[in-house]
């Protein structure tokens, strides 16, 4: 019997069906559009995200006739918020990680209850993006939508109610919302009383890897899945990714480069230093029983490709069209092999960590008429890396140390991109044998529920294999570091300038 891993991401949601062997027997993608309605605003149409979400389980399923889907565990966006009334209907687009809107119930609810008491309590350091400052904007600026809102459901937990099945959420999911108790596993009384947000509004916090339901045949039918498949609780992208790069060990990391980019750290008791809280950098169950996760991210890493794709890659969409290839690969390819001189400040969609700023805004510096379209978009994949390196440094002060960097994702798939972050980190980066590590990590919790696999240590250990290692060039290291002296200087140079924009 075969096992399908979902993931349910920011732009798009992807399905893909294993076997007991890890080979992929079916696999579907499908893209849907972030939503901005005004500057700082980031939503999706739920409508949009359920349509992909039956889409591509249906055709990952079809691959899997002759083995069909026994389990199936869902990865998903933190933070991403969608209230629905008691019919399941959904009342307003869901509100995603990015968006800035809650600034104000986000420091109201610092003075209310302080900062460092919200990270102790929470793992989370208190930001606009969190969940619990939404729902806080909603009851307040749309009490119409609040009024009617029968639950306020992240992802996995829509895809249960659509379902039939109870309204569940895994600890590394809820913890995301900042209104969990991180040690003691479940809704914070103090916060949520705060926040003036009832925990009836909420799902139930359950352990990742409990069984949730089986699938009803109407249920069944609409997935073309089998009746009775087991519906196994999951958990957040970040900590899902995680598993599927086999971190199940205290000091381990992993490199995800998907639209946003995140570097996940693991460590066995919880970890909630000032540092940490000052970096943005959180503290919430992994979703390997005894470990917790800390990540750095940034907002603006896949994003800006798709970005440039979007509004300045014609050629490369078309020739890729009618190649049947990726346009990223064509975009990426044929880039100049010394560093470009170009400091690009990928604040496309606000700063993540170290700086945690809302307001922030990209900036390119160091432009020149002689600046060709490979020099510009090798600045781009510049940018990301100087502050991926940003983030490996501040997570080092903060006591989180990171000696190589096996990486996951759509941009793990490019040779160029990875051999950069090698070069500019000074990190060993490794490709794994699995591209899709957030829907194996689905795959691996779905496998041990149903008895496919004895525990989680021994399905990593049988699945998740290193392929490919880039170690970093000297000499290029060398080249990268007096520009990545300037890049750390650059943000602090502009920051106030970018906050009028």
């Amino acid at each position: 019997m075969s096992l399908l891993g979902i993931d349910i991401g920011s732009t798009g949601t992807k399905a893909v069906v294993f076997d007991a062997e890890g080979a992929v027997l079916g696999a579907a993608y499908r893209e849907y559009p972030e939503i901005r309605p005004q500057p700082g605003w980031f939503e999706l149409d739920p409508q949009s995200v359920w349509s992909a979400f039956t889409d591509v389980v249906r055709r990952a399923a079809s691959g899997a006739k002759s083995d069909p889907v026994q389990a199936l565990s869902i990865s998903a966006l933190g933070v991403a918020v969608t209230p629905v009334d008691a019919a399941g209907n959904f009342l307003y687009n869901t509100i995603t990680a990015p968006d800035s809107r809650a600034s104000h119930q986000a420091t109201h609810l610092c003075e209310q209850v302080g900062e460092q008491e919200i990270f102790n309590i929470t793992g989370m350091p208190p930001h606009p993006s969190y969940t619990i400052n939404k729902l806080m904007w909603m009851q307040q600026n749309r009490p119409d939508v609040h009024r009617k809102a029968y639950r306020y459901l992240m992802w996995p937990e829509i895809v249960f109610f659509k379902l039939g099945l109870p309204l569940r959420v895994d600890w590394s999911l809820a913890t995301r919302t900042m209104a969990f108790d991180v040690v003691n596993k479940h809704w914070s009384e103090e916060i949520l009383t705060a926040a003036g947000i009832s925990a009836e509004l909420l799902a139930e916090p359950i352990r990742p890897g409990e069984v949730v339901g089986q699938l009803s045949g109407s249920a069944a039918r609409m997935l073309n899945l089998p009746r009775g498949c087991l519906v196994v609780a999951g958990g957040h992208d970040s900590a899902m990714t995680a598993l599927g790069a086999g971190v199940i060990g205290s000091g381990q990391a992993v490199n995800s480069m998907g639209t946003v980019e995140c570097l996940m750290v693991a460590f066995a008791e919880p970890k909630r230093t000032e540092k940490m809280r000052q970096s943005g950098f959180c503290c919430y169950p992994h979703v390997v029983p005894g470990l917790y996760l800390t990540q750095a991210f940034n907002y603006s890493s896949g994003s800006i490709l798709r970005w440039f794709r979007d509004n300045f890659a014609e050629a490369e969409q078309q020739q890729a069209a009618e190649e049947n290839r990726s346009a990223y690969e064509l975009i990426v390819q044929d880039l100049p092999a010394d560093p470009t001189g170009l400091l690009v400040i990928p604040y496309f969609a606000g700063a993540a960590t170290p700086h945690m700023d809302p307001q922030a805004r990209g900036a390119i510096a160091g432009l020149t008429l002689s600046t060709d379209r490979k020099t510009f978009i090798k600045g781009l994949l510049e940018g990301t890396c100087f502050e991926l390196r940003l983030n490996i440094e501040a997570l080092a002060e903060a006591g989180l140390t990171v000696n190589r960097l096996p990486a996951t994702g759509g941009g793990a798939r490019s040779p160029a991109w990875l051999q950069l972050k090698a070069n500019i980190t000074g990190k060993e980066v490794a490709t794994l044998n699995v591209a899709e590590a957030g829907c194996l990590g689905g795959a691996i919790l779905a496998g041990v529920a149903a008895g496919v696999y004895d525990s989680l240590p021994q399905a990593v250990n049988q699945l998740v294999h290193q392929a490919t290692v880039y170690q970093p060039d000297s000499a290029s290291k060398q080249q990268y570091d007096h520009y990545f002296a300037l890049y750390k200087q650059l943000w602090s140079q502009i920051q106030t300038i970018a906050h009028q924009l």
